[in-house]
């Protein structure tokens, strides 16, 4: 069966719905096509899910800390981790029952259900049907890289996904990769009860930090009793009994540890080896990642390729913004690119760590002189307040300019905080409008204005650490 469309969008990830519903506003006949679950990763398997278990590792945690304000709770608080589970279950299903909702009621859209393949340029074949388009606009997103099977030694290893399909708290979790995924999932599982052993090849956790940042994250998780290991070689897993054994180093039977599970969290590949590219001319890199232009363009026309896929961003956030680049351009005759978007994501530990443009090595890297100012939490009045002094405020300013080149905020409410910094950023304007600014008291963001107005040369402030 031949079908014709103004255009085809294939996967329903951020991206995918909301190109759908522009073109559809604009009156073309659109073709959706999803093989799995609408929403995509963040819906089902990412930022909603994890975000809402962070939520109930948070209260859990508060209620451990309940003395620390004078509240007194009588018996044990106990997490029902089957309850902490359904809760996650009901909130990200509804997000993507509400997703294929919104497509299904779009004017001009045909969902189609399935896998879709190239078998010519703009020819798409989904089962028994024949697509046919000019302009495709490939959203298929990414999923959890896999151990290699020597290092695995036939043990069953989680993932994000396969982790949020647990119906028992692990007794004791091993979590292979210190960055973002596997520290959210390390400190909320320590919050349920598990004992959580964090395994880190490079010589510190989040490697694309400052080293001073990645320490005092890590000092933050091993007070709650998350054990972090960093310098992992010889890396392997064996099924020992009811046990997993996990060798962590080269040399005697010291350097390994049991445990009942293991989550692998070292990175990503895109969803991008069973679409048929090859027939269509659409180049792939050597990790699998589309080729786009600044305007997200493949090396086919009539191609495009949004989110993760791409290898542009890793992101909801970036994911929505290549809709928005494709988009204006397409539509509104508005040349967005890519290169406009300034680095900005969050590590949704507790406290979050925020972060937006150059850190302190790529400033000293890139020899422009370079201002610093630095607070602490624990001379935030919200912070204290809260009961959350972990951390610190930190701001990047160019010498010469006096625009904010890079903040890193490590605290309560840095993720909210940080949005008046990178609206500066987005607004080219100087420091000194921040600066100006009267911030409503008790906040976390009103301490900016502090910061900024106490910058000294960071080649100083550094040689002082």
């Amino acid at each position: 069966m031949d079908e014709t469309f103004d255009a085809i969008v294939i996967g329903s990830g951020q991206a995918g719905p909301a190109l759908a519903d522009r073109l559809s506003q604009a009156g073309w006949r659109v073709a959706v096509v999803e093989r799995h679950r609408f929403g995509g990763t963040c819906v089902n398997t990412g930022c909603i899910p994890t975000k809402a278990m962070v939520a109930s590792a948070h209260v859990a945690a508060l209620l451990h800390r309940s003395q620390d304000f004078g509240i007194s709770i009588r018996g044990e608080a106990e997490v029902d981790f089957p309850a902490v589970m359904a809760r996650k279950s009901r909130i990200s299903g509804s997000s993507s029952e509400g997703v294929e909702k919104w497509l299904r009621g779009m004017p001009g859209i045909t969902v189609i259900q399935g896998h879709a393949r190239f078998e010519a340029p703009g020819v798409l074949r989904v089962g028994e049907r024949l697509l046919h388009s000019e302009r495709v606009f490939i959203n298929v997103g990414g999923r959890a890289s896999e151990l290699a099977p020597d290092i695995r030694g036939g043990v069953d290893v989680l993932n994000n996904s396969s982790l949020m399909a647990l119906d028992r708290l692990p007794e004791h979790l091993g979590v292979v990769g210190g960055s973002y995924v596997g520290l959210e999932f390390a400190q909320m599982f320590r919050r349920y009860g598990s004992r959580v052993t964090v395994l880190q090849r490079g010589a510190q956790i989040v490697p694309r930090e400052d080293a001073d940042v990645a320490r005092a994250l890590q000092e933050t998780l091993e007070r709650e009793g998350v054990e972090i290991r960093t310098g992992t070689e010889c890396f392997a897993l064996r099924r020992e009994g009811a046990h997993i054994a996990a060798r962590w180093r080269c040399g005697d039977d010291q350097d390994e540890f049991l445990c009942t599970h293991v989550l692998n969290a070292t990175g990503r590949r895109p969803n991008t080896d069973d679409l048929g590219l090859d027939r269509c001319g659409v180049e792939v890199d050597e990790r699998g990642f589309i080729r786009v232009d600044d305007q997200l363009r493949t090396s086919a026309a009539g191609i495009w390729a949004l989110g993760d896929c791409n290898g542009r961003g890793a992101f909801t956030h970036t994911a929505y913004n290549d809709f928005e680049i494709v988009a204006a351009n397409l539509l509104d005759a508005d040349p967005r690119r890519v290169s406009d978007r300034i680095p900005a994501y969050a590590l949704y530990t507790d406290p979050p760590l925020a972060r937006i443009g150059i850190t302190v090595g790529e400033a000293l890297a890139s020899g422009r002189p370079t201002l610093i100012g630095e607070r602490p939490m624990s001379r935030v009045g919200r912070a204290v307040q809260k009961g959350e002094e972990q951390g610190f405020l930190r701001v990047l300013v160019d010498a010469q300019t006096r625009h904010l080149v890079g903040a890193t905020l490590l605290g309560v409410e840095a993720d909210e905080a940080v949005h008046a910094l990178l609206t500066l950023m987005y607004a080219r304007q100087p420091v000194a409008t921040v600066q100006r600014g009267v911030f409503i008291h008790p906040t976390v963001s009103e301490l900016l204005p502090t910061v900024l107005g106490a910058l000294r040369p960071l080649e100083a402030a550094t040689a002082q650490h």
